[in-house]
This record gives C-alpha cells, sequence and structure tokens, in this order.
C-alpha cells in the first residue's frame, strides 16, 4: 500500500505481470521545482486545453499509468518521464506506473489492481483498443478518472491525449505520392493488429494517396519492432525483386530501422525510399544521412498526460479531446529537430 505520509512517489516500471508497486521519497520540504508546461508540439488550441488552474503544489492524487508495453522506446520513455514529471510539477502527486508486457490480459489485470489500491486518475495506452474496455469501464464504474495517452480505448474516457494518426498518415500519404510520382509501388508495414494507431495511420495513408497513381502492392504487420521490421521486409525483397518496388511506408521509425537494415543487406537503398512515422533522434539521423525519406512527427504525451491528470485530481474540467501536431520532417528541416525531436521533448 501507499504510505500517507509520503509527500510525493516516483515509479516502479514492474516486469512482472498483474503486480504494481511505488517507491516512496522521504521529503518534509519538497518544492515545486518547474513550472508545468506542455510541450513545444502542443500548439495554440493545445495549451489552452491545458491550463491548470489550482495552485501546483495543492494537487494530491493517486495516479496509476498503465503502459501497453515498455520493451519499445515510446513506452519506456513515457513510463519514465511521466512519473519524474510529477514528482518535479506535483510533490503531492503519487505515481504508479506498470508495463503490461504487450499482452492485453497481463495490462487488464494491472489496471484492476491499481483500482483497487485506490487510483483516482489512470494513464492508459492500451495495447488493444477494444481489449482494455472492459478494464477501463470497471475502472471508470469504481470512480477512477481515465486518460487515454497516445493510444484510444473504444469506450468512453475523461480525454484522449495524442495526435492524430489518422492526420499523421495523411500527412506521410501526401509526401510519398509526392517524392514517389503516379507510378510509385509502396509496400507497407503495420503496427500491431488492433491498436488504434496502426487502424488510423493506414487509414490515413490510404487518404493521402488517393488519387495519387501510387499503388500499395503489399502490406504486413511487423507489430512496431524493430526485429520483426528487419525480418518481415527481407522476405518483402525477395516477393518484390528489384524494379518492382520503390517505397515502403512504416508504422513506426523502429519498424523502419529494421526495414533501412534489411534494405541496405540487399544494396537496394539507391531505389527503395523510406518514410515513417514518430520523429525518434535515429530517425532524424538516417534522414540526415539520407537512409530515410522522412517521418512524421508523432510526439510523447508525457507533460500534457502528467497536466491532465493534475486537472483531473483537482477536479477542472478537460476537454474530451486534446490534439498535439504531426509534423513533417525530412531533409529540408530535419538539423531543425535534433535535441527536440517528437520523442524526446
Amino acid at each position: 500500500m501507499w504510505s500517507a505520509t509520503a509527500v510525493f512517489v516516483t515509479a516502479v516500471v514492474l516486469a512482472t505481470a498483474g503486480c504494481t508497486g511505488n517507491v516512496a521519497a522521504p521529503s518534509s520540504t519538497s518544492v515545486v521545482a518547474e513550472t508545468p508546461t506542455a510541450s513545444i508540439y502542443c500548439g495554440t488550441a493545445c495549451q489552452a486545453q491545458l491550463q491548470l488552474k489550482a495552485d501546483p503544489a495543492t494537487v494530491k492524487c493517486d495516479v496509476g499509468v498503465s503502459w501497453s508495453a515498455t520493451s519499445f522506446p515510446y513506452g519506456a520513455v513515457s513510463s519514465q518521464q511521466i512519473p519524474d514529471l510529477a514528482s518535479k510539477w506535483f510533490p503531492g502527486m503519487k505515481v504508479t506506473v506498470t508495463d503490461g508486457q504487450g499482452d492485453a490480459a497481463v495490462q487488464s489485470g494491472q489496471v484492476d489492481q491499481m483500482v483497487a489500491q485506490g487510483i483516482k486518475v489512470l494513464i492508459i495506452s492500451p495495447r488493444d483498443s477494444d481489449a482494455l474496455k472492459g478494464a477501463v469501464d470497471r475502472a471508470v464504474k469504481a470512480g477512477v478518472k481515465v486518460i487515454a495517452a497516445d493510444r484510444n480505448v473504444n469506450t468512453t474516457v475523461d480525454t484522449y491525449i495524442g495526435s492524430d494518426n489518422v492526420e499523421a498518415g495523411v500527412v506521410s500519404g501526401k509526401n510519398i505520392a509526392a517524392v514517389l510520382g503516379a507510378s510509385g509501388k509502396l509496400v507497407e508495414l503495420a503496427g500491431s493488429l488492433g491498436a488504434s494507431p496502426t487502424i488510423a495511420r493506414g487509414d490515413g495513408l490510404r487518404t493521402g494517396l488517393a488519387g495519387s497513381g501510387v499503388t500499395i502492392v503489399d502490406s504486413q504487420t511487423a507489430d512496431y519492432d524493430q526485429a520483426k521490421g528487419l525480418t518481415v521486409m527481407q522476405d518483402l525483397l525477395q516477393k518484390y525483386p528489384s524494379g518492382t518496388i520503390n517505397g515502403v511506408y512504416t508504422h513506426n521509425d523502429q519498424m523502419a530501422f529494421g526495414a533501412i537494415q534489411a534494405i541496405k543487406e540487399a544494396g537496394r537503398e539507391a531505389e527503395i525510399k523510406v518514410f515513417s512515422i514518430d520523429g525518434e533522434d535515429k530517425a532524424l539521423a538516417d534522414i540526415q544521412d539520407a537512409s530515410m525519406q522522412a517521418t512524421v512527427g508523432y510526439p510523447l504525451v508525457t507533460k500534457e498526460s502528467v497536466i491532465a491528470a493534475a486537472m483531473l485530481c483537482s477536479g477542472e474540467p478537460v476537454e474530451s479531446r486534446i490534439k498535439l501536431d504531426s509534423t513533417l520532417i525530412d531533409a529540408s528541416n530535419a538539423a531543425d529537430y535534433v535535441g527536440k525531436s517528437p520523442q524526446t521533448e
């Protein structure tokens, strides 16, 4: 159980299924060291939605963070940054973090356990938008306020925070059409089946390509994983010999890194351009050395999620949708984002 006298709690990311935990920081003199501030990818409308009225020092609340998995960079960084930001901004906010290990059943059990332990706000990035519905509904029924972060849940939550995945796909699709031209032949490496970003980024791509003449000749799932991106792309290169494809669109940078490796090993980097979504530091470097054509920034939502949690803890209203910007990053502007990439800011 949490200590009732703890001033704040830092996160413990758990490796065991169905468990939650926290570590109390024994301090009676902690002060708010930083002003709560959203990221540079939170535009004017987003900033206006996240105006906390309460004094940060008065925010007192137990917050649970349920991430689908911490085995990939977005999840790992988010699971670390959320409790770190909470401890800096809101000394009375106590945070517990769980790792769903890519398993919806594990994640559901962890949510149920945190609810039983008395959290008042849940920040969740679901493994599967449908599979986590039951756990979220049970949390809501228990009086817990719910923030869907990065990935949405197919049920009613208090707010969903993230870039527009459809918009990111559209931005990428239009760029692909401009770069490949009407004779473009594209393969797609899709993310985890059933995840809301997978569906949306695929739909957005197709909307962006509409009327362009670019053909999607194949689409395979690589589960947002770099190693799977490598093996899936190796198979696709065998299936589509030289001259039959000239582009690959991946639903995240991790899969793109695997695809780039496969393309280089096959000696086909001169003929196949790689387009992605996320905006990791390595993606910026790959764009600058011409290994990758472009990525669309999909920023972390850690700062926005912590501020929204503080608002809900304080009884302040939070709008149902808080959207961050989708930014095309290519050779023309990659240098501008070094040190403040969407996946680190």
